[in-house]
């Protein structure tokens, strides 16, 4: 997305945003993050029809607004606006599920997390059901 056009942001690039957003948090994007991700993409009803070449100008999007001082500011406003509220949650779960992928989450996705479900406004019930999921879903033996 052109810097002219991020406010045109699709609610499935929103959700892709808040993946990559979570993925990039700690500076390093893993191998099972990025699996998590597309397979997100390539698999769960609410990506069908997502055009997965904007992958790449999505997550440079994310990239350059961690850059700006008040970047994640501006990402969850552009989130805000192109998400409908009742996809809040699936935007969490997305969220957790990415965070979760590689079996340990670090301080500073666990912050972007509560940031996420600060700024949608999740009920913290509801969160913790979700993040619970996300921990069941990624255990190892």
């Amino acid at each position: 997305m052109p810097q002219d056009t991020q406010t045109s942001m699709t609610e499935q690039d929103a959700l892709v945003a808040v993946m990559i957003a979570v993925s990039a948090s700690d500076s390093e994007m893993e191998t099972t993050e990025l699996l998590k991700i597309n397979t997100a993409i390539n698999t769960l009803p609410v990506f069908a029809g997502y055009d997965v070449d904007r992958l790449s100008t999505v997550s440079q999007v994310v990239f350059d607004l961690f850059d700006q001082e008040d970047g994640l500011d501006a990402l969850f406003g552009l989130v805000r606006e192109a998400l409908p509220e009742r996809l809040f949650e699936t935007a969490y779960a997305l969220a957790c599920d990415v965070a979760a992928s590689n079996a340990h989450l670090n301080e500073s996705e666990l912050r972007l997390l509560e940031e996420i479900r600060y700024e949608l406004n999740l009920d913290r019930l509801h969160a913790a059901a979700i993040e619970r999921g996300a921990r069941a879903r990624h255990l190892t033996l």
